[in-house]
């Protein structure tokens, strides 16, 4: 039984050497970008701006980017906006940190496993932008 266990350690080892440069490497473009990633696919931004803001920027977003929204609601934490696309559900929480500071998490499911970072990447990228617009518009 041991070396059985040694064998499929070495066999993932082996499988997954090169996986670390190419999340540094995601993680560098998603900085650039603002956004912070967990190793688990969910990303996060912070904006200075306050939920009802930035709840109408994300469904702006969603609405572009033709991701049906299936929840719109107020959490316990300040907001969940839920969509789907495709083979894909998005869940999207804006946190309320101060009347004018809210903090945005989108974990995108592909399946009931796997994560798609960079669909959640967009989304907060997206919505960052439309937000800029709107403010700039305000001025």
């Amino acid at each position: 039984m041991a070396e059985v266990i040694r064998a499929v350690t070495v066999a993932a080892a082996i499988a997954l050497q090169g996986c670390a440069s190419v999340a540094l490497t995601a993680g560098g473009i998603a900085g650039s970008a603002g956004v912070n990633h967990t190793l688990t696919g969910i990303a996060y931004k912070t904006f200075t701006a306050p939920v009802k803001d930035l709840r109408r920027a994300t469904l702006g977003t969603l609405r572009r980017m033709e991701i049906k929204v299936t929840r719109d609601a107020v959490a316990e934490i300040g907001w969940r906006i839920e969509g789907e696309a495709y083979d894909r559900t998005i869940e999207i929480d804006l946190e309320r940190l101060t009347p004018a500071t809210t903090r945005m998490r989108v974990v995108t499911n592909q399946g009931t496993i796997f994560k798609d970072s960079a669909t959640s990447t967009e989304i907060i990228i997206q919505t960052a932008q439309r937000l800029d617009r709107a403010n700039a518009r305000a001025r």
